[in-house]
């Protein structure tokens, strides 16, 4: 049978280790996107700074790339079923700390709470994405990382809507209390799955730092699994186009309490872009390695043009419809490179690998935040930001495009 004869239906009808790991990211998902909308309509309350919104996603971010580096060699170490509960119950505990912030001389508990969540969350992605592979034959790899952007992408667009509705009607407690319980519910959900734990039988016994090391030197020994582990990095450089979203949804159409409800539009539209992206794209091009690594530039081109149409946007609609657009390219761009690498890497060094690429991703994402931040507060107006963040996705888009339009190079034998 063919990759692209698996059905995303049948998938999930046929294969119940999957399903059930997808119903964990459903509902964890869901309770993580009325918290971050629920986050930034609370911030920008209390403090007023575009700055101070950056800020959280330097804090939502940068535990990634100082955590995530090691995180790999522990996922790589533990049962991966493990680390996926044993993180979900972390989070929990952690977003009831938000509960607790009332004032602006509270506001430090939201970053310090935000830290230790994403220093859990930085164990808990990849070793997702690494047991995705031990769920699912290579026929349902593409089908099942299809999936799991698409479900990501629509929690973001359900979760960021309802999650600006209820922010903007019943107050940011609720949003929390909703999260928090998401988090309990993911974890009994993943706690039913029979996960393969084969790494556990294949990994060598070194130590931490020789591990470490071994996965760093994997990721840059063949020019093809470099650029796959980097091409969410550099699309990350544009990641200052999470604060545009709130920042156009508070200062240019707002609606609801604070900008709330306009900013959950926007973050919706996000998700949907996002979810149809590799869906349609597989569609067209099929499941092969080939299309996975030609579409990779052009997706970068893609966000290019949908920020640029947000740029000059004289209406909401458009807005959303150039967002949507940006965000069908970040998808592809996100799916593909994960299955090119689930397909390329050995099973034992994934955890790690998948922790660099976290790691390098989010430091890129904290930097272009921060700096999108900085820019909003000295003044820049929203649209020419907009341009000037579209414009990132240009060159490293045709340098994508140049690097993998050709086959890969075999690998050089190792020393």
């Amino acid at each position: 049978m063919s990759a692209a004869s698996i059905g995303y239906i049948a998938l999930l009808r046929e294969n119940r280790a999957f399903r059930r790991l997808w119903y964990g990211q459903v509902v964890s998902q869901l309770g993580d996107w009325f918290d971050s909308i629920a986050l930034f309509a609370l911030l920008y309350k209390l403090t007023g700074s575009g700055q101070a919104v950056g800020a959280l996603l330097v804090a939502q971010f940068l535990p990634a790339t100082i955590v995530g580096m090691w995180a790999g060699v522990i996922v790589d170490r533990l049962p991966r079923k493990l680390v996926l509960i044993a993180t979900n119950l972390g989070c929990a505990a952690l977003v009831l700390l938000f509960l607790l912030v009332r004032s602006p001389g509270q506001v430090w508990l939201i970053y310090a709470a935000t830290i230790l969540k994403m220093s859990l969350v930085a164990f808990f992605d990849p070793a997702r994405t690494a047991a995705i592979p031990n769920v699912t034959r290579r026929e349902e790899l593409i089908a099942a990382n299809a999936i799991s952007g698409a479900t990501w992408s629509a929690m973001l667009a359900i979760g960021a809507g309802l999650g600006g509705i209820v922010a903007g009607t019943l107050g940011t407690d609720a949003a929390f209390l909703i999260d928090a319980a998401s988090f309990v519910l993911s974890a009994l959900c993943i706690w039913q799955v029979p996960i393969p734990e084969p790494h556990l039988h294949e990994r060598q016994p070194t130590s931490r730092l020789q591990e470490f090391r071994e996965g760093f030197a994997f990721v840059f020994h063949r020019r093809d699994i470099a650029v796959y582990t980097l091409t969410k990095t550099l699309w990350s450089f544009g990641g200052g186009i999470l604060l545009l979203l709130t920042v156009f949804g508070r200062q240019v159409f707002p609606l609801g309490v604070d900008g709330a409800l306009s900013i959950g539009l926007l973050y919706a539209a996000r998700g949907v872009g996002a979810g149809i992206g590799p869906l349609l794209a597989r569609r067209w091009g099929g499941d092969g390695e080939r299309f996975l690594r030609r579409a990779i530039g052009p997706a970068f081109l893609c966000t290019a043009l949908g920020y640029a149409v947000v740029s000059g946007a004289p209406s909401l609609l458009v807005t959303w419809l150039g967002v949507m657009l940006a965000h069908v390219g970040g998808s592809v761009q996100w799916v593909f490179s994960t299955a090119l690498l689930q397909m390329n890497v050995p099973n034992r060094l994934q955890g790690r690998v998948f922790a660099v690429e976290g790691a390098l991703l989010t430091l890129a994402t904290a930097l272009s935040s921060y700096s999108a931040g900085l820019a909003a507060d000295a003044g820049w107006p929203p649209r020419a930001l907009a341009l000037a963040l579209a414009g990132v996705f240009v060159p490293t888009g045709l340098l994508l495009l140049a690097l993998l339009w050709s086959a890969p190079r075999p690998a050089r034998p190792r020393a």
